[in-house]
C-alpha cells in the first residue's frame, strides 16, 4: 500500500518540510493485522457523528454549557479510541520492535505518548 507522508525536520540552522512516498503502513516497516480495527473504525464513526451533532448545536445557538458537555463527551470518545490503538500498538508493534532492536519505533511511541497525554 502506497501512502504519502509529510515530514518536518528541525535542524540547528533551519526547519523544512518535505513529502515522501512510502510503501508500508507503519513507520517501523512491518505490517500486521490489528485486532481491534473494526471496533476502532466504529468508534471513530460514532465520534464523527457526535461531533457533527455538536456542530449543529453551535449553529442553532444552543446553550454553551450543553455544547461544552457534548465536546467533553467527544473528547472522551477519542481518548478511548486512542487507548485501544495504543494498547494494540504496544502489544504488537512495540513487542516486535523490541525483538528486532528497532529503537526508532520506541522513539516514535514516546513521541506519540507525549502528544496524546
Amino acid at each position: 500500500m502506497s501512502t504519502e507522508h509529510t515530514h518536518s525536520h528541525n535542524h540547528e540552522d533551519h526547519d523544512h518540510t518535505h513529502d515522501h512516498q512510502h510503501e508500508h503502513d507503519h513507520s517501523h516497516g512491518h505490517v500486521h493485522a490489528h485486532e481491534h480495527t473494526q471496533d476502532v473504525t466504529n468508534r471513530i464513526s460514532r465520534a464523527v457523528g457526535h461531533l457533527e451533532s455538536v456542530k449543529k448545536m453551535v449553529e442553532s445557538g444552543r446553550d454553551c454549557s450543553e455544547v461544552l458537555v457534548q465536546l467533553a463527551a467527544v473528547r472522551g470518545a477519542l481518548a478511548s479510541v486512542s487507548r485501544i490503538i495504543l494498547k494494540d500498538h504496544i502489544e504488537h508493534c512495540i513487542v516486535d520492535a523490541v525483538e528486532d532492536g528497532d529503537q526508532s519505533a520506541l522513539d516514535a511511541l514516546s513521541d506519540a505518548i507525549d502528544k496524546i497525554i
